[in-house]
């Protein structure tokens, strides 16, 4: 089907104006600044008053399936994905089970084919042990290698050295690492239990999982990247003593870049007294002065992508005890919402909200013909009306979990039609059609 989006305020390549597109064989074949004259060809979209961005890619999710799918299904949350203007993931290997042999990262494609409303990769997960089969990982067709350097969901904490050292040596593609020292974190957690017994509170999260613990590991991982060349992209930051860790630059010429989490841009540690352990994520959410570094930081190109670390969880498993309560939250539906908050706040211009979430993770991950509005490109793309309100309900959420941390929220912008491959799918709070989503291929 041949698609006309006229009207459209398009966001692209540093770029904002008033323009037309036409997709053609689940391709951009034009896109333009003088409406086209044959109208009649095409199934037309008027966008007036609607901006079109790209596609966003979510390099971190945790989709749960296969073996937690009471948490959360590659259907459901690939639904939530899209409904959230995300067409394309990248998806965690702490499933069960866990990602971390060839045949186990081929059963999650073979599960997602026919499953997923958007476009998915998945990693290759590492362990002490399992060198021989990372190396084997093909780079074209598959996004990255985690490493997890700290304890979370699923525990797949690598930290022998001799492990660390081969897989920074060896990794035949991006390595991305999940870093919070686990003795410091052991340490602290010790403490805060001698003081506190079983009454720790959520507002202790920041203080066990530390700055120190991040630090201490994302400046381990970053010797490593620069010893053995690797290309390395640490997930998740969220302190501003781990910045220094970094350098300004466009993201495609760097060899260690970092990622920040929507969840680390909108909250920070005052919050845990009204959400508690809704917000409860590892890394921690920290300070003010963490969050405002962390968005000075984005936007002066130290930090290099927008992801979510969308992790779903049973209410449940959250409001435990907090030695007892699951770490993560959901977010792939709302996570563009709250960035075009954070824009109409003035903290994040709206050029760079496209390129930290659409363009950063397509040049990074050197991702095929994906992440622009380009001819020739596939046609992943979002309108959006940044003035229609949105609130968040239970009625409206489409994660498997039925909560998000955004429960309430009244974003004032709503994404309304999401096109994945050239087919509309996503149109005004309804899902459209059966799973469609294609395995990203890689120009490596």
């Amino acid at each position: 089907m041949m698609f006309l989006i006229k009207n459209a305020t398009i966001i692209n390549e540093g770029e904002e104006f008033h323009g037309h597109i036409i997709i053609n064989n689940g391709k951009f074949e034009r896109i333009t600044k003088i409406a086209p004259s044959n109208e009649n060809e095409y199934q037309v979209i008027d966008a007036t008053g609607k901006i079109a961005i790209p596609g966003i890619i979510d390099d971190q999710v945790h989709f749960r399936e296969p073996g937690l799918t009471h948490k959360g299904e590659i259907r459901t949350e690939s639904q939530a994905a899209i409904a959230g203007g995300i067409t394309s993931f990248m998806e965690m290997p702490n499933t069960n089970p866990q990602t971390t042999t060839q045949q186990a990262l081929q059963a999650k494609y073979d599960l997602a084919d026919g499953k997923s409303f958007a476009n998915y990769s998945f990693y290759m997960g590492s362990t002490n042990d399992n060198l021989g089969e990372i190396v084997k990982t093909d780079p074209k067709t598959v996004c990255g290698i985690k490493v997890f350097m700290g304890a979370s969901t699923g525990n797949m904490l690598v930290d022998s050295e001799e492990a660390l050292k081969g897989i920074f040596a060896e990794a035949p593609c991006l390595v991305a690492t999940h870093c919070e020292d686990e003795k410091t974190i052991q340490a602290n957690l010790q403490k805060y239990t001698n003081e506190f017994g079983n009454n720790i509170q959520p507002e202790h999260h920041p203080l066990i999982r530390s700055a120190e613990a991040c630090y201490k590991s994302s400046s381990k991982a970053v010797e490593l990247a620069h010893k053995y060349n690797t290309q390395l992209h640490v997930l998740h930051l969220s302190t501003a003593k781990e910045l220094e860790l970094f350098e300004a630059g466009n993201v495609d010429t760097k060899k260690i870049t970092g990622e920040v989490c929507v969840h680390h841009l909108w909250f920070n540690d005052t919050y845990y007294k009204k959400l508690g352990h809704k917000i409860k994520w590892n890394p921690a959410i920290k300070t003010k002065a963490d969050q405002e570094a962390l968005i000075d930081a984005l936007n002066n190109d130290v930090l290099d992508v927008v992801a979510t670390d969308h992790a779903p969880h049973l209410l449940n498993e959250k409001l435990n005890q907090y030695n007892n309560s699951a770490s993560g939250g959901p977010l792939v539906q709302h996570s563009l919402m709250a960035m075009l908050e954070l824009f109409k706040n003035g903290k994040v211009p709206l050029i760079n909200i496209v390129k930290k979430m659409c363009h950063a993770p397509a040049d990074l991950f050197k991702v095929e013909k994906r992440g622009y509005l380009k001819e020739g490109y596939w046609a992943d793309l979002v309108l959006i009306d940044l003035n229609q309100e949105y609130k968040v309900t239970e009625n409206n959420i489409l994660y498997k979990c039925k909560w998000s941390p955004f429960d309430n929220v009244n974003f004032s912008s709503t994404v309304t039609h999401t096109f994945l491959n050239g087919k509309l799918v996503y149109n005004n709070g309804e899902i459209i059609g059966e799973p469609s989503g294609k395995r990203l291929l890689f120009n490596r």
